[in-house]
């Protein structure tokens, strides 16, 4: 018989834990589920169709299959619907004129990571006055990507929140994970599992080892906790991504010149991956000066234009009009003009287009004179 078995049973109670839980939490507000969003925003079979086109057209890139050079351009992040469309429709042009030698991509950033403080970006805070109406957010960019995909552009995006893709990214062709989250755990295991083909930046001091580990992980299967689209806490397994590459940005230094190139495809090789990278003119590689990535692109352009067929992609931070601007409450918005880092404007990228894909019809020609020579 056990004798320290207590002889009264104590009353069932709820034990009051506010003083050492969510004591950091000034509100608990509901958030709508990815499954209502998209049975309000379905995708019609236009955009589904483009969607899955242009991302089996990016893998046929980074396999190898197809030596179109991989565009993104747009602006540095979205902070206005109708502007949007106006970029969209004016970059939709030139992508049809200049189809075959570059598969453009619209860069369509609604999330922004910052240093300190800041503007979080359109799903975070979609009227940019601290108000964050995230449930509107998600609404307000769901309903922008498929308005940009009705002009028949595909969009690239950064993944930045753990939860957001959720929403969203049954509509991206083209993903980025940033030089901040490269080495995070959790955004490796997204990129396992995302439908797309992601791109991984180096590390803020312009590491590149960081960006090719980030792509030996999310090549293999994890599992991870997550949230289903019926906003269900779930158990995620995935099959890996075999669609992955590095972004040189810069970092200390800036790193888009030959022997950057060929230092980071000898780090990729070592680690048997696969000799690719695509180049962000801007960011690092710029300095920060936005006009200086005409003069990156240039350079990027003729190495391309040498031959290098490693390098498979180009970023370019571009608006309708160029420079930036501060939010500053009360005072209305210049037109056109990013509210984070400064972009080059429309009529400047369009000759920086024009530039990459003639570099891309060089390196076909030097390409065919190489085989010719060879085979003699």
């Amino acid at each position: 018989m056990n004798t320290h078995l207590p002889s009264v049973v104590a009353p069932l109670c709820t034990q009051d834990a506010t003083r050492i839980d969510d004591t950091r939490i000034g509100a608990v507000r509901p958030l709508i589920t990815p499954a209502l969003l998209q049975e309000w925003l379905p995708v019609p079979a236009l955009a589904l169709a483009l969607v899955e086109s242009s991302r089996r057209a990016i893998s046929r890139v980074l396999q190898g299959a197809d030596d179109r050079l991989v565009v993104v351009v747009g602006p540095c992040s979205i902070h206005d619907h109708a502007q949007a469309i106006a970029y969209a429709k004016q970059l939709k042009a030139q992508a049809d004129a200049l189809q075959d030698d570059l598969l453009v991509v619209m860069r369509v950033y609604f999330e922004k990571p910052r240093t300190t403080v800041g503007w979080k970006g359109y799903i975070n805070d979609p009227h940019l006055d601290g108000s964050f109406a995230i449930n509107e957010g998600l609404e307000m960019a769901r309903r922008l990507l498929l308005d940009i995909l009705a002009v028949g552009l595909p969009v690239g995006t950064e993944f930045l929140d753990l939860l957001s893709p959720q929403f969203i990214s049954d509509l991206v062709s083209w993903g980025a994970i940033g030089a901040r989250t490269t080495e995070s755990q959790s955004h490796r295991q997204l990129a396992s599992g995302l439908s797309c083909p992601v791109g991984f930046k180096n590390g803020t001091d312009g590491g590149v080892k960081v960006a090719t580990d980030a792509i030996q992980a999310a090549s293999a299967v994890h599992a991870f906790m997550g949230m289903t689209k019926m906003g269900q806490a779930a158990v995620f397994e995935t099959r890996g991504n075999a669609d992955c590459h590095v972004i040189l940005r810069g970092g200390k230094a800036p790193n888009y010149s030959a022997a950057d190139v060929a230092a980071s495809c000898a780090l990729l090789k070592a680690a048997g991956l696969r000799e690719q990278v695509m180049v962000d003119v801007s960011h690092a590689n710029s300095s920060k000066q936005h006009r200086r990535q005409i003069e990156v692109a240039a350079d990027v352009a003729a190495q391309i234009s040498a031959g290098e067929s490693r390098i498979m992609g180009v970023m370019i931070e571009s608006h309708l009009q160029e420079g930036r601007q501060d939010i500053v409450p009360g005072t209305p918005l210049l037109p056109g003009v990013s509210v984070t880092d400064a972009c080059i404007s429309m009529p400047q990228t369009l000759p920086v287009l024009q530039g990459l894909a003639q570099a891309v019809r060089a390196r076909r020609t030097t390409d065919l004179v190489g085989r010719f020579a060879g085979g003699r």
